[in-house]
Parts: structure tokens; C-alpha cells; sequence
């Protein structure tokens, strides 16, 4: 397993929920973290009690390209490298396909999709100089199937993830980043708040987050390309 000592891994959207579940646990193995969100203040109240020489807060918008390259820049002049990326900020529109428009599908398109490629340009070069450089993308088990009449517009999305993640698995391989597609059912989150569904059946963020950690700690040797993570019986996870 690699030794976090002296490894930066950047977070999106970790001021709630899962992902800040994630910095928190990367926090708590001994990483620096470097994370992002909209509202700054918020994000640095979700971190108190972290240690302040291993924790950035940094104003991060994924509707806004050029915060995502403030946000590089302030991390490596910060850290001086960086190990890792964590693309988790997400929206999701639950209309149905008759119902679902153009400007909910382009809006899912923009931060599901063209926000995490953007950082992922970004973080590459510097990812290559670590050698053993991390991606993680939040999916969804919606990226790997469509769930009825559920989300489609939001499984559309989750798909072009996991095309995404590919890529860069193949763009990186030979110098040693490792992409990983993280791909959960429902987590008992703000975001699952609102379905309607028992959140005590639901996985919980901090169990998410150890196995995220794992992944990102494993050796170049052991690659975890897709994480399928269920919390119900799935027809075929």
C-alpha cells in the first residue's frame, strides 16, 4: 500500500455529504487534502478540527471553468505536487424522459461531465510527475444501468463517467495513474434526502469513503478500474 505521507489529493464538492466524507477520511490516513467547493465558508466549517497545515480550502465552482484552474494552481503552490484527484461534485434531475429538457440534460452535462474532464486535464501533468498518480470519479450504479423510468438524464451522464474515466486510464497508464469509477446505489446523503426512501437502508458516506481511501492507497500493480457498490439487491451488482 502506498504511504500518504506528503501525498495531496484534491476533492470536489466536499463540503457535505460524501465528499466530505472522503477528505475527511484522506485527512484522517494521513494525507494533505485539498478541497473544493462553491461556498468557501461552508467548506471550511465541514473541516474544523482537521489539521490546517494539511488542509486547502479553495473556492471551486464546476459551472465556472478557470476556479478549477485557480483551484490547481492554489494546490500546487500550496503542497508543491499533487498525488490524486477526487471528482465528486454532481447534480441530479429525476424527470422522466418525456419531461426531461435540453437545459436540464446540458446543465447535468456541464457538472457531471465537463467539469471532471476539465480537472482531469488539468491535475494530468501533474499527476504523471507523482508516478503513481490517483483518479476517482464518482458514478453511479446509474452509469452502469438505466433503473426504469428513473433519472435518465442523470444515467446519461453517470455513463459518459465511466467512458471518461477510460480515457484517462488509457491516456495515463504508462506513467502510472490509476482511474477508478466509483459506482454506489443510493448513499443517505442531502441528495437522497428527498426520494422517499428509508435512509437506514442506504450506504452510509464514511463506509463509501474507507473504500475510497483503499483504492486510491493501493499500489500501481493493483488497479481497481470500476467499484460497484450497492446497498439493495441489484439484478446484476
Amino acid at each position: 500500500m502506498l504511504d500518504p505521507t506528503g501525498r495531496t489529493i484534491m476533492i470536489s464538492g466536499a463540503n457535505r455529504g460524501l465528499g466530505n466524507a472522503i477528505a475527511r477520511r484522506l485527512h484522517d490516513d494521513g494525507y494533505n487534502v485539498s478541497v473544493g467547493g462553491r461556498d468557501l465558508d461552508a467548506l471550511r466549517r465541514s473541516m474544523e478540527g482537521c489539521d490546517p497545515d494539511r488542509v486547502l480550502c479553495q473556492r471551486y465552482d464546476a459551472t465556472q471553468p478557470g476556479t478549477d484552474a485557480e483551484w490547481v494552481d492554489a494546490t500546487i503552490e500550496r503542497f508543491g505536487s499533487l498525488s490524486g484527484l477526487v471528482n465528486n461534485a454532481g447534480i441530479i434531475e429525476t424527470t422522466e424522459l418525456e419531461a426531461l429538457t435540453e437545459d436540464g440534460l446540458d446543465a447535468m452535462w456541464a457538472v457531471n461531465v465537463k467539469a471532471p474532464f476539465r480537472m482531469i486535464q488539468l491535475a494530468l501533468p501533474h499527476l504523471r510527475t507523482d508516478g503513481s498518480g490517483r483518479v476517482v470519479s464518482i458514478a453511479s450504479l446509474s452509469g452502469v444501468r438505466v433503473m426504469g423510468t428513473f433519472a435518465p438524464g442523470y444515467a446519461m451522464s453517470k455513463h459518459a463517467v465511466l467512458a471518461l474515466s477510460e480515457a484517462t486510464k488509457q491516456a495515463g497508464w504508462d506513467d502510472g495513474i490509476r482511474v477508478t469509477s466509483v459506482c454506489p446505489g443510493y448513499i443517505a446523503t442531502d441528495m437522497t434526502s428527498d426520494f422517499g426512501g428509508d435512509q437506514a437502508t442506504m450506504i452510509d458516506a464514511s463506509d463509501l469513503a474507507e473504500l475510497i481511501s483503499t483504492t486510491i492507497s493501493l499500489p500501481n500493480t493493483a488497479s481497481v478500474a470500476q467499484l460497484n457498490v450497492a446497498c439493495r439487491l441489484e439484478p446484476h451488482f
